[in-house]
């Protein structure tokens, strides 16, 4: 198990992008949580197997048919045993 903070920048507010990653992380087994950053950003942390998070990074790549992806920063963090995905709202 990895654990990855990942960044999603573009045009992703507002194009059901959190919705749409909790319903990809829910179908692979994806454990973390999605959140909106006031600056436009999208916020993941991310918590899966090698192959499913390779997986995970692909669909965030491309996001929700709306979004326009236009760079995804990931750094590996320390695990913190989620139980689930969450959408955080604020």
């Amino acid at each position: 198990m990895k654990h990855l903070d990942i960044v999603v920048k573009g045009n992703v507010q507002g194009v059901f992008f959190r919705k749409s990653t909790k319903a990809v992380a829910d179908q692979l087994g994806v454990r973390g949580y999605v959140r909106n950053e006031a600056n436009g950003d999208v916020f993941v942390a991310a918590e899966a197997d090698e192959a499913t998070m390779e997986m995970f990074l692909e669909w965030c790549n491309e996001g929700p048919e709306d979004a326009e992806v236009t760079t995804v920063e990931t750094h590996e963090g320390e695990l913190k045993n989620y139980r689930n995905f969450e959408v955080v709202k604020k």
